[in-house]
This record gives C-alpha cells, sequence and structure tokens, in this order.
C-alpha cells in the first residue's frame, strides 16, 4: 500500500500483525529521532515490545536488539534502513516504512522484499507525510513500486528506475 501517513492505519497493521503472532519492521531513516518514533510506536501499541536499532549503535547492542528480534522476543523493530539486506526472518510480514517518498526505487524494492519470506500474506505499507505535495519523481518511484508486486519483477523496478533517473553518462 502507498499511502499518506494515518496513525490510525498504522495502528491497526500493527496490532494484525502482532495478533497473528508476526513481527513488524517499521522503517524510520533518521537516527535523531528514531527514539521517538519508537515511544511513538510503544504509544500505539502499548502491549507490544518495541525496540529500535540504526547503524550508529554499538556493536554488541545493536546485535543483542537483532539477536532479540530474531528470537521473536521483539514484536516491533523501529529501524533505520540497516535492514534492507541480508535479513531473512520469515516471522515478519509487515513492514511500515515513514517517509517513503525520500527514498530510492531500489531501496524502497529491498525493503519490501524483507516481508513475505514465508507462506503467510505479508503485508508492505509505503507512507508519505500527510499534505504533503510529492515530487514528480517520487510520485513515479512509489507508483512503480506499487505497480510492481509479481515474483520476480525486479528487472521491471530496475527498468522503471533507468526511466525515472535516465542512463547518466559514461565518461
Amino acid at each position: 500500500f502507498v499511502m499518506e501517513y494515518s496513525e490510525e492505519i498504522v495502528r491497526e497493521a500493527l496490532s494484525r500483525e502482532v495478533a497473528r503472532g508476526g513481527q513488524v519492521y517499521y522503517v524510520h531513516n533518521r537516527v535523531n529521532d528514531i527514539a521517538d518514533v519508537a515511544a511513538k510506536v510503544q504509544s500505539l501499541m502499548p502491549d507490544a515490545v518495541v525496540a529500535f536499532a540504526h547503524g550508529q549503535m554499538n556493536e554488541r547492542q545493536l546485535e543483542d536488539i537483532m539477536v532479540d528480534f530474531i528470537n521473536g522476543d521483539i514484536d516491533i523493530l523501529v529501524s533505520t534502513t540497516i535492514i534492507e539486506t541480508g535479513l531473512d526472518i520469515p516471522n515478519v510480514n509487515t513492514i511500515i516504512v515513514d517517509d517513503s517518498e525520500r527514498m530510492g526505487l531500489a531501496q524502497l524494492y529491498q525493503l519490501r522484499g524483507r516481508v513475505g519470506r514465508s507462506n503467510r500474506m505479508a503485508y508492505a505499507f509505503l507512507m508519505y507525510k500527510r499534505d504533503k505535495m510529492l515530487k514528480e519523481t517520487a510520485e513515479k518511484r512509489l507508483s512503480a513500486i506499487k505497480e510492481f508486486t509479481d515474483l520476480g519483477s525486479g528487472f521491471k523496478i530496475a527498468m522503471k528506475d533507468l526511466e525515472i533517473r535516465g542512463a547518466g553518462n559514461v565518461l
């Protein structure tokens, strides 16, 4: 789903996933206020275990959080885009990306690929700021990620990204 940020939809998505025994990634790609966002998510889901992670944490602290998340001790992980590659956690089947208009098409594709790694239905919510006028390129990126949802659509997304950004030049 590509939509304006809505606290009610976020709450509903979080509670639906946690109620079915799953886990959630909540991607917030700014370290300076990620703790505040995690606190806000916690207030939406008071009974859930919420933690946050980002690349500026010390290695041991980050590892402990990720191990707890993998083991299912954390219901909702608020994180930066450090989760976009290398993680395969089948129990995570909902991802919410805020300020998705600020991300590139390949990055959105990678993030969306973090969920749906099991036989359960997966959900990706790509949200942008309320009442924000999206730039044309951001609108095209979000439209492309919404359009190409079939398995193996990476090539189509790469072609659309090439069309949006242009080929550049060799020199």
